[in-house]
């Protein structure tokens, strides 16, 4: 018989409607996440209105089971009084254990509107290195920290140690990785508005691109799964949750994974319960699984482009002519199991819901109708079952949840801070990897590297900002907070810092001037006077906002601000890169678009090869009170040819 765990972790379930919600609690989920139809970063999931998640709620309650609303997603100017609604409404009516939060703006906001559960800071927050907690833990007072799936369990253990009282840590263990580090992809806002950021990426990395003369997916990511590793996890402490990834996932693959984690969790050392726990993993209905950078002595490649990245087992290939196609299923299918023929972004692409039983390696018929016709050869994944017996736990669950009383609609108004009421002189300022040669009295800004620093000049310090980077790994951190010491040594006092946590970096920022950066992603007043707070001089707004979105923020401003007016902003940034990606080497996708990758200290840049240009907009933008103008200049591989189109971003068609 195995010890008690006295440290025993959560596993948090995700629940992205209302099957998959129950579902979580059947299968004995400790906590559940989940969003709201507004406000969250999962809005491609059919999430929850207020009155259905005040009767679910009440349900996990009664079973012991908390339950975690994120309000997830980048908040634009005028979404701030909703937002406040929102929040209120879910204390009023729902009263959630939490709320998950991005923004460090909502923090403030929730409090104002009275919001009396824990806050947690979400993967999306970016909060990627141990100094970085001592110093959310002072400003803002969250009660846990989301760390990225990239982290190593060295590097989760380094931000354990790190982790002040008062507050913990939550880390996933499974599901889907994006190829970018979480709140640093830009690829599908840049590509069309439809913003990572707010929950609506059309995920562009999972495409088809060309690169010399092969054609892979070579930003698609397997599934992370740390499986049977979790035992190494379940050793350190101030993890007190584990997290399955999938919101958009049906109540099959809840069902699984929360029960194949709880076996290894409360089981873990009996190898009958590892060997069924893997049974039940492999049955998820996910891709399959890299434990990516979980064991650091012995890493995994996410991405494997001779592999099935599509989500959904894998049952076989598309055969027979495109009249009568079929398919050999690898298992047994179920009438209403739901496949998925070839990829979303294939010809032929389509959902076929199964009608009968098919045992394993026999044939079904492909009978789509309409004019979808599926390509011979294209694979087929069971993306949602719904097997009798947990359709009638899920039936006895329903019969369970309770009845609630309607609240008035919330009439919560912010508060907003007050606005700065002076204008610096307006700066111009072009950023690069090298201190400029013969710069003079131009503000110049250069990106924090060993090479730049040593190249510092005293007499060029005068105008000089530097500019840290948008993420920083445990691993890593060291070499920053030593480049930054350095040049503080050299006499540099201007930096823009890219992640708002690397204020901890410093350890008397009196006398510097010190900017919140473009990566921040500020978009919002709240987050602008957090900003405040925490002591910088200015903040750079949100690259992804409209004319309108900008305007307003800056008529609103409690600080002053700066933009991006030019120049190569990254599509997104990786700590991974594919076998076969060539660095510096232009590739392309399907409709023609190109690219390339660039690396820069430890981490993967993707640039697209047209530029963010929103300089003919200067003079209306300094008119509403933007005084800090940056350029971005790349170096652009020899090979790579920069295309002349509108470099607008979301100007116009505005942040979706």
């Amino acid at each position: 018989m195995n010890a008690p765990n006295l440290h025993q972790p959560a596993i948090l379930a995700p629940a992205g409607n209302r099957a998959a919600f129950l579902a979580a609690l059947a299968a004995g989920t400790d906590a559940i996440y989940c969003g709201l139809k507004s406000l969250s970063a999962r809005m491609e999931a059919k999430n929850f209105s207020l009155e259905e998640l005040a009767q679910l709620v009440g349900l996990a309650h009664a079973r012991g089971v908390k339950v975690f609303v994120t309000v997830n997603t980048l908040i634009k100017p005028d979404e701030v009084d909703r937002a406040g609604q929102v929040i209120d409404g879910l204390q009023r009516q729902v009263r959630p254990d939490a709320l998950i939060v991005q923004d460090p703006g909502v923090v403030l906001l929730a409090r104002q509107a009275g919001f009396r559960g824990e806050i947690h800071l979400s993967t999306l927050a970016n909060v990627s290195f141990p100094r970085a907690l001592g110093f959310i833990a002072r400003h803002l007072q969250v009660a846990r920290v989301v760390v990225p799936r990239e982290l190593s369990i060295d590097e989760i253990k380094a931000m354990a140690a790190a982790c002040p009282e008062g507050m913990d840590l939550e880390t996933f263990i499974h599901g889907a990785l994006c190829y970018g580090v979480s709140g640093r992809c830009y690829w599908s806002s840049f590509m069309g508005g439809k913003s990572g950021l707010r929950g609506r990426c059309v995920q562009p990395c999972r495409r088809r691109y060309r690169q010399g003369g092969q054609t892979t997916r070579a930003f698609s990511c397997q599934d992370f799964s740390v499986d049977v590793l979790v035992k190494i996890l379940d050793q350190v402490e101030k993890v007190r949750a584990w997290k399955i990834e999938g919101r958009k996932k049906g109540p099959h693959y809840v069902f699984y994974t929360v029960s194949a984690y709880r076996l290894l969790r409360d089981a873990g050392k009996d190898a009958a319960a590892k060997r069924d726990a893997l049974a039940l993993l492999a049955q998820g209905l996910g891709r399959e699984g890299s434990h990516y950078r979980f064991l650091p002595q012995r890493p995994q490649a996410p991405i494997d482009t001779r592999r099935q990245t599509a989500s959904g087992l894998f049952m076989g290939k598309v055969q027979g002519p495109a009249k009568n196609p079929w398919v050999v299923v690898r298992q047994a299918l179920l009438p209403g199991d739901v496949l998925r023929i070839g990829y979303e972004d294939e010809p032929g692409h389509t959902i076929c819901r199964v009608t009968r039983h098919v045992p394993q390696k026999g044939r079904y018929p492909l009978k789509l109708g309409g004019t979808r016709i599926p390509t011979t050869g294209a694979p087929v994944f069971l993306t949602d079952r719904r097997e009798r017996a947990l359709e009638e736990m899920l039936a006895d669950l329903e019969a369970q949840v309770p009845a609630v009383e309607a609240v008035p609609p919330s009439n919560f108004h912010a508060v907003l801070p007050a606005p700065v009421a002076h204008r610096p002189r307006v700066l111009d300022m072009r950023v690069g990897r090298q201190p400029a040669r013969n710069a003079g009295r131009q503000t110049t800004g250069i990106w924090l590297s060993e090479t730049a620093v040593a190249n510092i000049g005293r007499s060029a310090v005068d105008n000089l900002w530097l500019w840290l980077p948008p993420v920083v790994w445990p691993d890593d951190e060291a070499r920053v907070a030593g480049l930054v010491r350095q040049s503080l040594e050299k006499g540099v006092r201007r930096f823009v810092l890219n992640m708002p946590w690397q204020m901890a970096l410093f350890n008397r920022p009196k006398g510097l001037t010190l900017w919140a950066g473009p990566f921040c992603n500020a978009a919002n007043v709240f987050c602008l006077e957090a900003f405040r707070t925490m002591g910088f001089a200015g903040a750079f707004v949100s690259p992804e906002l409209s004319q309108t979105d900008l305007i307003t923020l800056c008529r609103q401003r409690p600080l002053p601000l700066g933009i991006v007016l030019s120049g190569n902003w990254p599509l997104c940034i990786s700590r991974t890169i594919a076998d076969g990606m060539q660095l510096g080497i232009p590739f392309e996708s399907p409709r023609g678009e190109q690219a390339w990758v660039a690396q820069y200290g430890p981490d993967y840049w993707v640039f697209p090869n047209w530029r963010l240009d929103i300089g003919e907009k200067r003079t209306q933008l300094e008119q509403a009170g933007m005084t800090l103008f940056a350029h971005l200049d790349e170096p652009v591989p020899s090979t790579v040819s920069i295309k002349k189109r509108p470099g607008l971003w979301n100007w116009r068609i505005g942040l979706q």
